[in-house]
């Protein structure tokens, strides 16, 4: 069996300082949007209800902003639209969920539950 053994939640911003400052300064002038950072924060903070989703999932969940990716975790998302989820499995990270399926979940935690609960039943 290939079965998931962890997903890895990247998103579309840089991590550090700089990148952090980047994107809010993105965000209020229209010019960036990361549909994984609306599911796990709200405008200051951590949600709370995505750690507890976290905690109840079957497999690993972690997130990573695009520059603090392994070179495994960084092929895997190349050419891809961030953000994105993607799943490991025996023979490597393949893309689990694409920016557009993030996009349609509105920032919503649950939501975000249903559709990696779906993909790791299928």
């Amino acid at each position: 069996m290939n079965e998931v053994e962890e997903l890895l939640g990247v998103y579309d911003a840089d991590g550090g300082v700089r990148g952090e400052l980047a994107y809010v300064w993105g965000r209020w002038r229209g010019t960036a949007h990361c549909s994984l950072c609306d599911i796990t924060h709200t405008a200051w903070r951590r949600k709370q209800e995505w750690d507890a989703m976290v905690a109840g999932l079957p497999v690993p969940l972690r997130v990573a902003h695009r520059n603090e990716l392994a070179p495994d975790e960084a092929r895997a998302v190349q050419g891809v639209q961030l953000a994105a989820v993607l799943a490991r499995r025996e023979d490597g990270w393949r893309v689990f969920l694409r920016a557009d399926r993030l996009d349609a979940l509105g920032g919503d935690v649950a939501a975000f539950e249903q559709a990696v609960r779906r993909e790791l039943e299928a």
